[in-house]
């Protein structure tokens, strides 16, 4: 008997490895989606459509919108990212939180935090020092919310979940991506670390500054330990030690 020498069909089970270029390409877009300028662009022109505005008639921000936003875009990015792995195969725990237990990695976050506050006073005083023009913004736009302990109080709820919890699952999702398809973990921190503190440019040059250091030192954290823990636990507590120190030298 002769061989079959009919063609072959592809067996669809059979392991065939991705394009590169597609998954590059397919990384690109997830990175940016995941860059937060989408979801907040869209989340506030939907608001905006159902009738709310961001400022009210003083011309101030107005905190409910703020903290609604911030919340909902908190929500929708996690989701995403949470979409995108999975659609990928990978897993959200471990891309994430690693294997380690959560225990050790929030233990190790306290002191984190301290190294954190240390890095953003000595780079502040270094700017005060030697380039004080970098200091545009008298007064941070976002100071004006806190006008009573509940706006305090719900801002804290705000920096918690959409600046420790929502900007550091972000990050280490940004990071993996650039680790695995879009020139390794050095130029992730480097991409990530500018779009972060370029995202704070309203508050100051030396506020952007600043937050695009700490950006990078949290970037280092999630790389050398593989999970996004102790930067969240760091970098909450980070923001909920600005607003104590704001509220009680107000009182």
């Amino acid at each position: 008997m002769f061989p079959d020498s009919s063609p072959q069909t592809p067996d669809p089970d059979s392991d065939v490895p991705p394009s590169p270029i597609k998954e590059r390409f397919v990384a690109i877009l997830e990175v940016l989606i995941c860059s937060d300028f989408p979801t907040q662009i869209a989340l506030g022109a939907t608001v905006a459509a159902l009738g709310y505005k961001p400022r009210g008639a003083n011309g101030q921000l107005q905190l409910g919108y703020v903290v609604g936003v911030s919340l909902a875009d908190a929500i929708v990015l996690i989701g995403l990212i949470v979409l995108f792995l999975y659609s990928h195969g990978e897993s959200p725990r471990e891309v994430l939180f690693g294997r380690r237990r959560f225990a050790g990695d929030i233990a190790y976050g306290v002191p984190v935090t301290l190294v954190a506050l240390g890095l953003a006073v000595g780079l502040l005083l270094a700017i005060q020092n030697f380039v004080p023009w970098l200091h545009n913004v008298t007064e941070n736009p976002l100071a004006g919310l806190l006008r009573s302990p509940r706006d305090a109080w719900l801002f804290a709820l705000v920096v918690l979940v959409a600046g420790g919890v929502r900007e550091e699952i972000q990050r280490a999702f940004l990071l993996h991506r650039f680790e695995v398809w879009l020139g390794g973990g050095a130029v992730g921190v480097i991409v990530t670390s500018v779009a972060f503190g370029a995202g704070h440019y309203l508050q100051g040059y030396d506020v952007a500054i600043v937050t695009g250091l700490l950006g990078a030192f949290w970037s280092v954290i999630y790389l050398r330990r593989r999970s996004a823990v102790a930067p969240i636990v760091s970098h909450a507590a980070f923001d909920l030690l600005q607003i104590l120190q704001f509220v009680t030298t107000r009182t």
